[in-house]
Order: structure tokens, then sequence, then C-alpha cells
């Protein structure tokens, strides 16, 4: 990039510094110094997508389906995979804080921008509702005096605060909490095997439990196919660590690391995890999922002879409860802040402190997750609150299919020589492109087949065309603000 008029370096000085200047005191340090390190990165990239999903919603896919579960997990896991190699080779080719929606509005345009980035926004606010709800039922568990509605608002606050101080505030804070739930999976992995295989004090060898119950697809190997539609809003967050990246100290090798840990995290984590617990129990004789005492973990755990299981679930649960509060205001605020930069929000909200963190989109993000959680306490039988926890069921799908059309028309303009100097290339384009689109397709179906899955798909439609129906207005005024040359601000170029 071009210097500025009037601007020199003198060798071996930071640009940016003053000759006599405090090289540690520099604008280029300090704004390192707010910067997320690899380690913050990598543990969001393993960590991020470890919540009650897994740890309790498990529970449901492997009592419909058997141990079929596995391919379920397996299917998703590919689609997830798929996306992010084409996210990763865009961001480590040009890293970005807004992420797909950037890249949504250089190959696809101004319109697929604005709606993927408004409505992965929705998501989190619905998602951050939904979290500070589940957390403030938690602490009232614990703390009676206090009502559930106070402690959901006061988690809010906790993070809010948090994450205003700086990126590398929300970094380490995640760092912690992504490191607990590691650990708690790994001992899950660790103990599990042993006791599969019989090498665990009192249990025997019951890897047969695979096939014996009925079979590999007790009700069918459709059911498996039916479980992808369950399990890929699981794993829908990966792309936060992505984000993050593009905040970090080496956003090119930040991107590399997140992006190619995924296979193996996938595998690990969810499909090693699924995979034991249908070793170790057979399918039918899993509890209902209706609480974290009944939850597939904690029964394991407590085969383990592991005493108190149920409360050490609810702690680990609870700390990914506050993962997904931090990590959601985190993923909500930079995408408003991104969409204002475009000029697809209010430009109020591009506002960001010296330390970079846009504060006036964080508390826009808040203020949607107040509001919800506040319409789930005071009207909790009107269905408005479940209108906006399924209203926002197929943006995972949506954002998939946003991600494989960019990547598939950006790579249609490069030349060959643009194509061999990236520095991360998703294989066997096109064909992972129309895989990953026929893929979601066929979740898509399956959601409309399946009743109980119904209502998501209609609430989520009805969510999409609001935003639909906004864009008129705000293309109309993005013209008005490049006919002023106001043209709208690209922080990562």
């Amino acid at each position: 990039m071009a210097s500025s008029a009037g601007s020199s370096t003198v060798p071996g000085e930071q640009p940016g510094a003053h000759p006599g200047s405090d090289p540690e005191k520099s604008p280029a340090r300090t704004q390192n110094a707010t910067k997320l390190r690899n380690r913050h990165v990598t543990l969001i990239a393993l960590g991020g997508i470890i919540g009650s999903s897994l740890f309790i919603g498990s529970g449901n896919i492997i009592r419909s389906t058997g141990p079929a579960a596995i391919v379920s997990y397996l299917l998703g896991g590919l689609l997830v995979y798929l996306a992010m190699k084409m996210l990763g080779e865009m961001a480590a080719h040009r890293p970005a804080v807004g992420s797909f929606m950037d890249y949504a509005r250089e190959g696809l345009g101004d319109g697929a921008s604005y709606l993927v980035g408004w409505l992965y926004w929705y998501f989190w606010v619905g998602v951050l509702a939904y979290e500070a709800v589940i957390g403030g039922e938690t602490m009232h568990g614990w703390f009676g005096a206090v009502p559930t509605w106070a402690w959901s608002l006061i988690l809010l606050a906790v993070f809010v605060a948090s994450n205003a101080v700086s990126t590398r505030s929300f970094g380490e804070i995640e760092f912690w909490l992504a490191g607990i739930k590691v650990i708690a999976v790994v001992v899950f992995l660790v103990a599990g095997t042993l006791f599969a295989l019989g090498l665990w004090p009192n249990s025997d060898f019951s890897v047969q439990n695979l096939w014996d119950e009925g079979g590999f697809a007790p009700n069918g190997i459709g059911k498996a196919f039916t479980g992808v539609a369950i399990v890929i809003f699981a794993y829908f967050g990966t792309e936060i660590a992505v984000m993050a990246a593009a905040e970090s100290e080496d956003p090119g090798q930040s991107v590399k690391r997140a992006t190619n840990t995924v296979v193996w995290r996938i595998l690990l984590f969810f499909v090693g995890s699924v995979a034991l617990i249908v070793m170790i129990v057979p399918w039918d004789e899993l509890p209902e999922p209706t609480d974290v005492a009944s939850a597939p973990f904690t029964y394991v755990f407590e085969l383990f002879g592991l005493p108190g299981a149920a409360t050490v679930m609810q702690l680990i649960i609870f700390t990914a409860v506050l993962s997904v509060l931090n990590s959601g205001l985190y993923s909500a605020s930079r995408m408003l802040a991104a969409m204002g930069d475009q000029g697809f929000a209010p430009k109020a909200v591009t506002v960001r402190t010296r330390h970079g963190v846009p504060v006036l989109a964080l508390i826009a993000s808040t203020v949607g997750g107040v509001a919800a959680t506040i319409v789930n306490f005071a009207f909790p039988n009107t269905g408005i609150f479940d209108f906006i926890m399924n209203s926002s069921g197929l943006v995972a799908l949506f954002v998939y299919v946003i991600i494989a059309a960019t990547h598939w028309n950006m790579r249609r303009k490069m030349t060959p020589e643009e194509v061999n100097s990236l520095e991360m290339k998703a294989p066997l384009y096109p064909w992972m492109n129309i895989l990953l689109i026929l893929g979601v397709i066929g979740v898509f179906v399956i959601m409309v087949v399946e009743e109980s899955s119904r209502t998501q798909v209609w609430t989520s439609l009805v969510a999409t065309a609001v935003v639909v129906v906004l864009w008129p207005l705000v293309k109309r005024n993005l013209a008005k603000r490049k006919a002023a040359g106001d043209a709208p601000a690209n922080p990562s170029s």
C-alpha cells in the first residue's frame, strides 16, 4: 500500500513512530497490544462451537436415530467443513472482520451482502436472548433471592462491559471459557474410550452396542439424513474463529490455523463424543434430555463413577452459556459495525473506541438481546419469544449458500496467476461449491417435510421477507451516500 503524501519512514523505525519517540508506545505497537494473540484464536476455533447443543441436544439425535447419529454428525460436519474451507480461502486472501458479509458484497453484490449481514446479526440477537434466559435460570437455581430476569440482565451487562474494554479482553475471557469446555470433552473422550474397551474400573467391552440393539440404524438410515437438519445448527458458530482471526496479530496465519483445525475438531469433539455415547449406552436406554441432570454426558459421567456428575456438568454447561454470550456479543457487534461501514446500517454503529471496539454496535446488539429477554419474562404466553428463536433457524443454511456462491463467483473472476498466488486454496473447485449447495437444499427439504422443523422454516422466511422489504430503502440511502461522495468504508482493504 502506498504511503500517504509527505510521510516518510526512517530505516529501522516503526511505521507511524516519530524520531525520538519510544517504540514501545508507538501507535502500531499500542494497536497490536489490543489484538488477539494466536492462542486466543486457537482456543476460539477449538471450543467455540462446543455448547449445550452437544452436551444436551445430542441425546435427542441419538434417541431418534440410534447409533446412526454418527452419520448425522459426519454429514453435518462435512457441510461445515466445505463452507469453512471456502471461507478460509477468502479470509486468508483478504482478512475482514465482516467476514462473509464483506466477501458477499464483492462477489455477489450489495443486495446479498445486506441480506446475509442482517440475518446473521438477527440470529445472534436471538441466541443472546436464549442464552441469557438459560444463564439466568441457572443462576436463579443457585441464588434464588435474585429473580431470573435480573440474573439474565446482569449476565448481559457483565459481558457487554468485558467486550467493551478491548478485543483482547474478549479473547482472554473466551480463551479460558473455551479451555474449560475443551478439557471437559477431552476428559470425556479419554475416559469414554477406556470404558467402552472395558479398561475402566467396573466396565465391560461395549462396542457391540453400535449394532446389538436393533442394528446400526434401528429406525432406518433415512433418520440419519433427517438428523442432519438438526445437527447442522449445532455446528453453527464455527465462522466466529475466522472473524476473530481478522483482528489478530497475524491474520493470515490465524485464518489458516483456524480453518485447518475444523476437520479434526469436528471428528474428535462431535463425532467422537457421539460415537462413544452410543458404544457405552444402548441408544434406547438413554434418558430423554430434559435438563442437565438427564443429559447424555451427565448420564455417562455417572457411569464412570464420577461423584456429583450432575453438578459438574451443570457447571460446564453454564460455562458454555457464558462462552456463547461472550462470543455472541462479539459476533453481533462486529457484524453490525461492518454493515455500518458498508452503508447497510446507521453510520453511528461504526463508532469505535481507541482500542477498536465498535461500542455503539455492541450496545445496539445488546438492546436487541435485552428486549427479547424482557419479552420472554413479561409476556411469556404471547409466543413472541418463540417466534424470535424459531425465525433464525434457516440462517445457518443461508450463510452456507452465500459462502459457496460468493467463493464460486470470486474464483470465476480470478486469472490463473491470481489463483496460483492464493495463500490457501479450497480444493475441488467448483465441485465442493456444488456439493455444499445441494447439501443445503437437501437439509431445507427435510426441514419442510418434517413437522417438527416446519415452524422454523416458515418463521425464518417471514423474518427474511421483512429484511428483503426494507432493502429498497437501504439501497436508496446507499445511492445517496455514493452520490454525495460518502462511499462506504472498507476497513479491511
